[in-house]
């Protein structure tokens, strides 16, 4: 069993320092997830990687599939999830280069991914008001500050459907909102790893202004991997602060966050269902919903 697992976006491909490491392909009832998985000792604390746009950045935010890996996380026996993303910034004190811990969002998806793991007999309704585990992210704040990043500690992230960036009314529009950064993959994630009873955190690296910012220039994929670079670096140095404390016993609510989700009958619940969801809901069922 793994607790800590770390789920890589742009530019974070791989963990160095990692020890006894071993590269574990998945097969989901959900598919195959976005790459092989790969665990390994850091620094004393167990954890498994997975880098969420494949290697070589082969998937669109849109073509990830997120139910494969946070299942894939669950089969590990994960119990956090700890999410590495680029963002752009919404708001002028979060500059290119800092790191931001959000803990709302904002869902701008079109409603073409895949987001849930019920259905198919079985309904649940996952309380979501507080989208990111607040113990997890304080410890990921902690260690940001502890690696020397200039954080912001909360924050709204508007998840948008991408691949294109945003217009400039967007932009405009989602400052109006409240938004402080923006990005194409996190909320969907935070969704599914709620329903797997998974804590879910974000270290979100800032790397640019998106386009509503009059003085800096609008977004250019140059800018943002030339910025990708430095933040990788301080990600992975806020992840080995990280590891130690977040492997520690939970005590948070994510851990039964299903206890009351599911209002199905259980004796209408299909058994293929059941089978299918594995992990994610055996233990309710073994002693009864």
């Amino acid at each position: 069993m793994i607790s800590i697992g770390v789920i890589g976006g742009s530019g974070l491909y791989e963990m160095e320092g990692l020890e006894q490491v071993e590269e574990t392909t998945l097969e989901t009832p959900y598919g195959a997830p976005s790459d092989a998985y790969i665990s390994g000792v850091l620094e004393g604390t167990r954890l498994v990687f997975l880098p969420r746009h494949g290697r070589g950045h082969r998937y669109l935010p849109s073509e990830v599939n997120y139910r494969a890996n946070i299942y894939g996380m669950k089969m590990f026996g994960v119990e956090r999830i700890i999410s590495v993303s680029a963002v752009g910034s919404l708001k002028e004190a979060i500059n290119p280069g800092h790191i931001v811990i959000p803990d709302q969002f904002i869902d701008r998806t079109k409603g073409i991914r895949k987001d849930t793991f019920f259905g198919e007999g079985i309904v649940a309704h996952a309380g979501f008001a507080d989208p990111v585990c607040g113990c997890l992210s304080e410890t990921l704040f902690q260690a940001a500050l502890s690696a020397g990043a200039v954080t912001h500690k909360g924050g709204t992230y508007i998840c948008m459907e991408g691949p294109a960036f945003s217009t400039r009314a967007e932009s405009f529009m989602y400052r109006q909102l409240g938004g402080d950064i923006i990005g194409m993959t996190n909320l969907t994630e935070a969704k599914l790893a709620r329903e797997a009873e998974i804590c879910y955190g974000t270290i979100a690296l800032s790397t640019d202004y998106d386009c509503w910012h009059e003085s800096h220039d609008d977004v250019t994929v140059e800018a943002i991997l030339e910025i990708i670079h430095n933040n990788v670096a301080m990600a992975k140095n806020i992840i080995r602060h990280a590891a130690a404390p977040a492997a520690a016993k939970r005590g948070c609510c994510c851990a039964t966050a299903l206890q009351n989700a599911i209002i199905t009958d259980r004796s209408r619940i299909p058994a293929k269902t059941i089978t299918k969801l594995g992990p994610i809901v055996a233990h309710y069922f073994n002693q009864g919903v």
